[in-house]
This record gives C-alpha cells, structure tokens and sequence, in this order.
C-alpha cells in the first residue's frame, strides 16, 4: 500500500518537474527571442538613435527596458530605464574588439533587479547592453513552484487513501490466512477457517487453504480412527495369542492333542495378526503419495487374479467372461482391490458354488451365490473393520472391501454391492470408459 503511494508519489512529482522545466524554458525563451530581435537590429544598424539603440516593433517585441553602451574603453554610458547594468570582463571585451564577435546572453542583478542581458558588439562604437527584467517569469514560476508543490502531496495523499481503501478487502483475507497459520501453528487446531468468498487470486488462494484444512482435518480424524480401530481389532488376536502362550509357559500338565490344539490356535492367530498387519498396510498405502500412473489392460489383469482365486479356493467354480480393455492406474493396487473381490466372494460360496466375473465396457462384475447380506448392512460392506452377519462367522481383518473402496475412489471408480436375484452378492467396480484392444479377440473367457 505504502510502495503504491511512493509510487505515484514519485510519478507525479517527476511530472510536475518536467511541467517545471519546460515553462520556465519557454517563458526565458520569449525574453531571449525579444532581446535577439532587437540586438540584431541593433547590430545591422550599427548606430544609436537619439542616444538609444533602435527599437523592433511591438509585435516583435518593442525595445528593451534597460539599455547602455560600454565604449571601447569599458566604461557604460548613455543608460536607459535608471538601472546601471554591471560591467563584466566579458562585456569589456566584446566592447574592445577582443572578444567573440557574436552577441551573448547573461543573467545579471542591477540594483535588485533580476535581468535578462544581451550583449551586442558594435564596430568602431564598443557594445550595446539590452536588459529585460525577469520578476514577472520569476514570479509566475515561484507560483508554479507552490502548486506541484501542493499537486505532488495532495496527489501522494490521495494515492494513498485510494490504495489504503482498495487494498483493504484485498488484505484482509492475508492478514486472516496468517492469523489461521499462526493460530495453527501455535495450537495444532486444524478447525480454523478464512471464510474468504472472493473470485481474485487472494480470495481464491483464501478457499484454496480451507479446502487444504478440510482435507488435512479428514485424513488426520481417518488416520486416528483407523489406529483407534486397529488398536480394537488386535487386541483380541494378541491376548488370545498371550493367553495361549501363558498356559504353555505355566508348564500345566496338558495332553498331547489339547497341547497341538493350542499351537494350532497360536499358528491361526498369528496368521491373522499377519493378514490384519498386511490389510493396515495396504491401507496405509492408500494415503501415500501419487504413485506412477500407466495403462492396464484390466481384461489381463482380472484373468490372472481369476487364476490365483482358483488356486486359493479349489471348491469354487469360477466363470469368468472379459472384454479386452485398458484403463490408467497402479496394476499391483488394482490386482490387489480385484483379488479381495474375488476372495471375497470364494469366502461365501457354498461348496462346489460357482463365482461368476463379467467385465464388459469398463465395468467389472463379481457374483457369488451364497447367503447374501441384509439389506440393511449393504451400505457398510465397505467400511473399515466392518464384519456383516455373514462375516461374523468367516472370520478376517473387515478390511478387504474396504481396501477395494479406497482403490476404487484412487482411480476414479464407482464401488457397490446389491443382492442378487436369486440370492448371493454381486459386487460392481465401474471403471472409466476403456479403451478396446482391437487385435485381441472380442471376449475371452476363462
């Protein structure tokens, strides 16, 4: 605001220097045309008329106010106007003969007076001095010197006001960006807001750092429930696990098979503080930074994964229909996300059951035939360390749909499940429209 003050400040003062400079050189430059106009008269002529040097007209500029002749000798006589003009060494020589031979223009003070002089050598006679009083141009310029004066500090506070009144709603969405950052720093609450509305680059910096807040206060309150929800979920595997491990230590006289059923229990209990552990990992994976993107081709990538669920789930029967298509993304987070899909669904077939998995125009389809989920708990499937009725019973971390979901919503996929008719589960992943792979077959199936 201050800068801006300055700014204009300088501007017009440098204005009204050169406003300055430019009349005082035209107003000296009509006395000094008037005074050439009769020193060159004076010069043609050679002589005086009646003791006084010949005068132009008045449209040309009449005669001098002050007039003299320095002889050859250096001393001034026949004055005109009562000022005695000073005799200079300049004018005792262009009155002798010795100097420049042109006529020359001087500054001079006579009694007070400010004057305007010309000197005019004369041959055989010495020189002519005409003299025109500057007060009126030194008047008129000192007047001009207290208006710019009074222009440049009225101009310079008005800029000011101007820039203070304009600046103020610019300003006030930094001053309260910084208030939010200080208060931040200073508390760690992320609750603090601008507010800003504005559509300039402050305004919309200003909704730009509350929308950054919104997004921090989200991924700290999720990272919190997810340690909270984790802590919850271990916690029983680990004092079951210590509980195992306590009546072993305690040396108790315990059969054979009662001591292999309590490995047995340690070895699925660690089994699942590993798959717990993995699934919070994958997890965690999802709040990193953006991983390379390239193109996958889905259709290769569910096919393979099909394949793994055959091995993982030999009573399952998998049907599995894909068109060719390739999307953008991270293949090992979509394997992952398909994978858990497809576990999911092998989990609640029944025995000899068959999974069914279309992909067609983007959009990949898994169907199981077991039980299906109520109604009520569809809209949950995909919560963190959510276990639905039918789960309760299969046991695992809650997290593998969950994990599909973040999957899903990284790459700009829709995610949801519906019971099927006919019962079992059918789990939707729609991704962007594909691009086909003309030189594959149409539909592959599996």
């Amino acid at each position: 605001m201050l800068m801006s003050a300055a700014a204009v400040g300088v501007t017009v003062a440098l204005a009204s220097l050169v406003c300055y400079l430019a009349m005082r050189s035209e107003l000296r430059a009509q006395v000094d045309r008037r005074l050439r106009a009769q020193g060159e008269l004076v010069q043609r002529i050679g002589a005086l008329r009646d003791g006084a040097p010949p005068a132009p007209s008045r449209q040309a500029g009449g005669p001098a106010e002050f007039s003299q002749v320095v002889g050859p000798d250096g001393v001034a006589r026949d004055r005109q106007g009562g000022l005695a003009i000073g005799v200079v060494s300049g004018d005792r020589a262009a009155a002798g003969g010795g100097g420049p031979g042109a006529a020359f223009l001087t500054d001079r003070t006579a009694d007070g007076v400010h004057l305007r002089v010309i000197t005019v050598p004369i041959s055989g006679l010495g020189a002519v001095q005409l003299g025109r009083s500057l007060e009126g141009v030194d008047a008129v310029l000192g007047r001009l010197r207290i208006v710019l004066v009074l222009l440049v500090l009225v101009g310079t506070a008005f800029a000011a006001l101007l820039a203070r009144l304009f600046a103020r709603p610019v300003i006030r969405p930094i001053a309260q960006l910084t208030r939010a950052a200080e208060h931040i720093e200073a508390t760690g609450d992320l609750g603090r807001r601008i507010g800003a509305r504005g559509e300039d680059e402050v305004g919309r910096m200003a909704q730009r750092f509350d929308a950054m807040l919104d997004r921090v206060q989200a991924s700290q309150a999720a990272q919190r429930q997810l340690v909270a929800d984790a802590s919850h979920e271990l916690r029983t595997p680990v004092t079951s696990l210590r509980t195992n491990m306590e009546v072993l230590l305690a040396g108790a006289e315990l059969e054979e098979g009662e001591r292999r059923a309590l490995l047995r229990d340690m070895v699925g209990q660690s089994e699942e503080l590993s798959g717990l552990v993995g699934d919070l990992m994958e997890l965690a994976r999802g709040d990193e930074g953006d991983p390379p993107i390239e193109d996958v081709a889905l259709d290769a990538l569910v096919s393979e994964a099909v394949a793994r669920a055959r091995r993982h789930a030999p009573g399952v029967r998998f049907r599995a229909e894909l068109e060719p298509c390739v999307i953008s993304g991270v293949p090992d987070r979509l394997g992952r996300a398909v994978n858990n899909v497809l576990d999911n669904a092998a989990a609640f077939s029944p025995p000899a059951g068959v999974v069914e998995v279309a992909l067609r125009g983007g959009v990949l389809e898994v169907r199981d035939h077991g039980p299906g989920a109520p109604d009520e708990e569809l809209g949950q499937l995909f919560d963190r360390f959510f276990r639905g009725t039918r789960r309760r019973a299969q046991g695992g971390s809650g997290l593998g749909l969950a994990i599909v979901r973040q999957v899903a919503e990284a790459h700009g996929a829709t995610v949801r499940a519906a019971n099927a008719a006919g019962g079992g589960l059918v789990v939707t992943l729609a991704f962007a429209p594909p691009t086909e792979v003309e030189s594959r077959a149409r539909v592959r199936v599996a």
